[in-house]
Formats: structure tokens, C-alpha cells, sequence
């Protein structure tokens, strides 16, 4: 008898359930947050550049200062009240889905340095049985090149943590996560 799981049962048959309008953010920082707005729109892909269409997305962010809406932050920086840096959305049956943000301001990294304007990403779904974590940088952001985590990805792989600003639409940031394939998007472990 063969006890491999398949992939419907990997992350239970139920996974939907956490997906509903309920238990959905898309508003990351709120319409008086401080700092430049942004709508992200997120897009999931699969192997063959497929739509993913039940998978989900959190986002964590810091406010426009570079502080997070948490005790863990120790910064002696002001937490925005409007921006709790925190969001969670289902695919549409495109792979999509949009948040409401604020561009996040830079957050001091291990060795004392500042990290580029990031968002903290994890990508659900059936058959992922742990989270993927990545990361979302700003292209052209000059603070890119300083960034410790981002050099530690190979110089040929950085584009796939790169949003990109859409072209008719000036606060509109596109960002595609391609779960495997040719243009796999990096992935952390963490």
C-alpha cells in the first residue's frame, strides 16, 4: 500500500476556508497613514506561468518611518496608527489580488545597516505545506544596491524580488511570484 500524500491532501482539503471575505486585509495602511500610497497588485503563477487562483498572501510591512506596528520593534520610533503594516488576501481566479499601502521606510538590518523599503511576503496554498517567504523591493529604489538580504541573492536572480511600477497608473506596483519554472521567484528560509 502506497501512504505518499498526494497533493490535494498536503494542506488539508479545507484550505479554501481561511481564504473567505471574513478573514481578508486590504487595507495595509489606512487612508491617514503617512507616506507615499501604493496599491500592490500581486499576482501568483505556477511552473507554467498558469494563474494560481486559491492560493493567499500576507504581507507585513513597517510605516513610512521604517518602524512595525509591534512591540518586537524595539526603535524608539513613533508606530503609525494608521498603518498596522499587516495584510491577507485570497487569489482572484486571475492569480491577483491588491492591497492598500503606504511605500514602507527602511528598517535597520542585523549588522546595524539599513535595509531598501521592503515588504515581508508569505504565500499560501494546496500542496505548499510550509509558508513561502520572500521579500517584494521597489525597482530603481537607489536604497536597493545597500540592501545586506538582497545581496545575498545572485545578481541574476534579484528581478524576481523586484515590483515594478506600472506605467499608466503612478502609485500602482506589479509583482509577480512565480512558484516554480524558469522564473522562479527567490525564495527565504526562514
Amino acid at each position: 500500500m502506497d501512504q505518499a500524500p498526494s497533493p490535494s491532501q498536503t494542506a488539508g482539503p479545507y484550505f479554501h476556508l481561511g481564504c473567505t471575505n471574513p478573514r481578508s486585509v486590504r487595507c495595509v495602511a489606512g487612508s491617514n497613514a503617512k507616506g507615499e500610497r501604493v496599491r500592490l497588485i500581486c499576482r501568483v503563477l505556477d511552473g507554467d506561468d498558469v494563474p494560481v487562483g486559491d492560493s493567499m498572501i500576507e504581507i507585513w510591512q513597517a510605516n513610512a518611518e521604517g518602524k512595525y506596528h509591534s512591540p518586537d520593534d524595539p526603535q524608539e520610533k513613533a508606530v503609525d496608527p494608521d498603518c498596522p503594516g499587516y495584510g491577507r488576501l485570497a487569489t482572484d481566479e486571475n492569480g491577483s489580488c491588491v492591497f492598500e499601502t503606504i511605500k514602507p521606510g527602511r528598517v535597520p538590518g542585523n549588522d546595524g545597516t539599513l535595509q531598501a523599503p521592503h515588504m515581508n511576503i508569505s504565500v499560501f496554498g494546496r500542496g505548499i505545506l510550509k509558508r513561502l517567504a520572500t521579500r517584494i523591493y521597489f525597482a530603481g529604489d537607489p536604497a536597493n544596491h545597500e540592501d545586506p538580504v538582497l545581496a545575498l541573492v545572485p545578481k541574476q536572480r534579484r528581478d524576481t524580488l523586484m515590483a515594478q511600477p506600472d506605467p499608466h497608473q503612478n502609485s500602482d506596483w506589479r509583482f509577480d511570484i512565480h512558484l516554480c519554472g524558469e522564473h522562479e521567484t527567490v525564495f527565504f528560509d526562514v
